[in-house]
C-alpha cells in the first residue's frame, strides 16, 4: 500500500495553515493527501466554525462539511494533488495515530477550535508528536517560513542514541526543496565550581566540549553520506542553551527537524526538553521524527 500524508483538520485557521502546508508538501513528493476531521461527535467541545445554514446542523454533518471543506481548500491550491476528506466518529489523537501508521508524515496545525486562547500549542498537536511513530510535523510561524522563501532546513543532531531518522528526512526535504542543510550540534561548558582557575585550563575545557560536539556533529553525518549527494550541507557547532539556539534559527528556515526517541515499551508522552521548546515556539514549522529503540 503507497504511503499518505495525512493532516488533522478541525476547521481552525491553524488547520488551515496546515492544509496549505500539507498540499505543497504532497506536490513536493508525489504524495496522495488524507484529510482526517475526528471527534466524537455526542459530546464535540470548544467553538464551531460558523456554516450560515439557518439553523445549527447536527454534530455528523459539521464534521463532514469541515472534512469537505479542507479537501475543497486543498484542490483549490493544487488541482494535481490527489486529496480526500474523511469525518470519523473517533477520538481525535486515536484516529490520528492509527492513520499514521500508513503515512509518510502526519500533518497538524500549532492550535484547535478548542484549545484555550493564548496557548501555544493544541493538546492534539503535542500528543501525536510524542507518540506518532511516522515523522510528524506542526506548522507553525510566519507566512515566509510555511511558504518556504527561505530555502533552508535546519537539522537539530541531538543524543546520538537518537539515530539517523531525523538526518535523513531532512536531507529527505531539502532535496525535494531544492534547498541546504544546516545541521547544527550545540554545546554547553559546565560552570566552574571553584574560583581561580589558570584562564588556558578554562580554555583547554572549553575545547574539550566544543571537539566533542563536533564530532557527534561529525559523526551524525557520516551515517547519512549516502543521502548527501549535490545537497549543500553547512555544519555549525554552536554554544549555548540548544532550544535558545536553534528558535533563532528557526527565525530564517523554511522547517526544523528534530529526533525523537520511541521505546516500545514506553506508553507516555515520548518527547525531550528541546522538543517540547521548539514546538512550542519555533518560528517555522517543526518536523519530529521517531527512531526506535
Amino acid at each position: 500500500m503507497s504511503l499518505s500524508l495525512v493532516v488533522g483538520v478541525d476547521g481552525s485557521e491553524s488547520s488551515l495553515q496546515a492544509v496549505d502546508w500539507a498540499v505543497d508538501e504532497a506536490a513536493r513528493h508525489g504524495l496522495p493527501l488524507r484529510l482526517i476531521h475526528a471527534s466524537r461527535w455526542e459530546r464535540y467541545e470548544g467553538s464551531l466554525p460558523y456554516f450560515d445554514t439557518g439553523r445549527p446542523p447536527s454534530a455528523e454533518i459539521l464534521a463532514e462539511r469541515i472534512a469537505a471543506a479542507a479537501a475543497e481548500r486543498a484542490a483549490r491550491r493544487d488541482p494535481d494533488v490527489k486529496a480526500c476528506g474523511e469525518a470519523l466518529a473517533e477520538d481525535t489523537v486515536t484516529a490520528l495515530l492509527a492513520a499514521s501508521r500508513e503515512a509518510f508524515a502526519l500533518v497538524t496545525g500549532a492550535r484547535g477550535t478548542g484549545e484555550l486562547a493564548g496557548s501555544l500549542l493544541g493538546s492534539v498537536s503535542l500528543a501525536v508528536a510524542a507518540r506518532a511513530l511516522c515523522p510528524v510535523v506542526v506548522v507553525r510561524g510566519g507566512e515566509r517560513n510555511r511558504a518556504g522563501a527561505f530555502g533552508r532546513v535546519v537539522l537539530a543532531v541531538g543524543d546520538p542514541a537518537e539515530g539517523s531518522a531525523a538526518a535523513r528526512f531532512a536531507f529527505g526535504e531539502a532535496r525535494a526543496r531544492h534547498a541546504e542543510v544546516r545541521a547544527v550540534r550545540t554545546w554547553l561548558c559546565p560552570a566552574e565550581r571553584h574560583g581561580g582557575r589558570p584562564l588556558h585550563t578554562h580554555e583547554a575545557t572549553t575545547l574539550l566540549y566544543e571537539d566533542q560536539a563536533a564530532g557527534i556533529l561529525g559523526e551524525a553525518l557520516d551515517r547519512v553520506e549516502d543521502e548527501r549527494d549535490g545537497i549543500a550541507c553547512h555544519r555549525d557547532v554552536v554554544e549555548g542553551p540548544a532550544h535558545r539556539v536553534l528558535l533563532d534559527l528557526s527565525v530564517r528556515a523554511d522547517l526544523l527537524v528534530v529526533g525523537a526517541l520511541r521505546r516500545p515499551d514506553h506508553t507516555g508522552l515520548q518527547l525531550g526538553r528541546v522538543s517540547h521548546a521548539v514546538l512550542h515556539h519555533c518560528a517555522c514549522p517543526v518536523a519530529v521524527v521517531p527512531d526506535r529503540v
